[in-house]
């Protein structure tokens, strides 16, 4: 018996707990001091009374012979599926319910949607990152190319024609640097995808703060994608539900490769290798998509949407690089000085008491930046915002 040697090539996942080791330290030797946290891109704001609503209706449901809900489809109940239909058609993309899979959250397809390809495919990854592109490939074995971004460019990088890709990781609103691509951008990366032969996964979580029209909530705006492209997007920022857990991801019949179809392989490998979310929770995502769930949903998305400006208005009055913050819960800004990412952490968390998450983090490229969310409450971001500007305006 041998293990998957590969694991050996992860990092430790030392991020957060690091954070919160420098944080416990610090609040042991200052007791009184009074944190703010900006740092963890969870959610602050309740799930939507229309999806409460509907649980215990569910819950109800549960208790009687004649409603009770056993094993369910695990590729999601008609009824939200149909839900997500409808709100696709309201971007002007056309989906068939056997192309929509619902999931317990687009980082769990993330890395699944991988059982689909070979391990000798070549991955390109953006620089800084989301971990788990990074690490589940890494898991398989499979080499991984980074596209740089930066400053220069936005921290948007482009396709460029001499590196060759067979599967491209895109995430706009960007994690961890809330940057958002233009629909000229997008198409660019899908024309280079199709050029390549390539499969592109599409990463969609954020869609939901997108207020921009230059800027699609899906990669089916973009003319060609629904021969190239996998779209993944989830509940936990649109509606809250990080500790619900509901997403769905999308694969369209069109899509093939060798002569297969990845929505019938996709089907395939969920029925073997995935229980299904449960009854109870589909039936709160169904009521997200009501208008009336979408009404409360946004009421709760502007509310973070107005910390991000906030953030957004005090790094510019400070005179501090940045890019998100504008269609995006983050903000990724340049840190003063020239202090290097954990540098900054320090400082910040012992002048000002605030807790964000060092850029460096999300790999090198990520070092000398750092990311603020706006998934805290109002008070507690506008207080942060001041102690910055009490801080670092002199």
């Amino acid at each position: 018996m041998r293990i998957n040697q590969k694991y050996r090539m992860l990092q430790e996942s030392y991020l957060f707990s690091s954070i919160q080791k420098k944080v416990s330290a610090y609040q042991e030797k200052n007791p009184s001091a009074e944190i703010i946290r900006l740092g963890i891109g969870d959610v602050t704001r309740p799930l939507c009374p229309a999806a409460i609503a509907a649980m215990h209706k569910a819950v109800d449901e549960m208790a009687e012979a004649a409603t009770f809900r056993g094993y369910g489809p695990e590729q999601g109940y008609d009824f939200l599926r149909t839900k997500i239909q409808q709100y696709y058609q309201k971007k002007n993309v056309r989906l068939s319910l056997e192309e929509i899979f619902i999931s317990d959250g687009a980082k769990s397809d993330l890395g699944n949607i991988l059982d689909l390809f070979a391990k000798e495919n070549r991955v390109l990854i953006p620089s800084p990152v989301y971990p788990v592109y990074v690490d589940t490939n890494l898991m398989d074995g499979r080499e991984i190319v980074y596209m740089e971004a930066s400053k220069d460019n936005g921290f948007l990088p482009m396709p460029c024609e001499d590196v060759k890709a067979d599967i491209i990781y895109l995430c706009s609103p960007n994690n961890p640097t809330g940057a958002v691509y233009t629909r000229a951008q997008l198409q660019k990366w899908v024309d280079y995808a199709i050029r390549q032969d390539a499969v592109l996964l599409f990463d969609a979580a954020y869609e939901a703060f997108i207020t921009d029209s230059g800027c699609p909530k899906s990669i089916y705006e973009i003319e060609g994608a629904e021969a190239c492209a996998i779209e993944f997007c989830s509940l936990s920022k649109t509606a809250g539900f990080t500790g619900t857990r509901c997403g769905y991801t999308i694969v369209p019949s069109a899509l093939k490769r060798d002569g297969d179809c990845l929505q019938k392989m996709w089907l395939r490998r969920q029925t073997t290798k995935f229980n299904g979310v449960p009854y109870i929770v589909q039936r709160g995502a169904e009521a997200v998509f009501s208008e009336e769930g979408m009404a409360q949903c946004r009421d709760n998305i502007k509310q973070y949407q107005k910390n991000a400006q906030v953030i957004a208005k005090t790094l510019d009055m400070l005179g501090i690089w940045y890019v998100g913050g504008e269609n995006s819960p983050y903000i990724w800004m340049e840190c003063p000085n020239g202090m290097s990412s954990w540098e900054f952490f320090d400082d910040l968390l012992e002048r000002a008491n605030v807790v964000g998450t060092p850029g460096i983090g999300f790999g090198e490229n990520g070092d000398g930046f750092f990311r603020l969310t706006a998934f805290g409450t109002q008070e507690a971001t506008q207080m942060a915002m001041e102690r910055l500007k009490e801080v670092y305006g002199k």
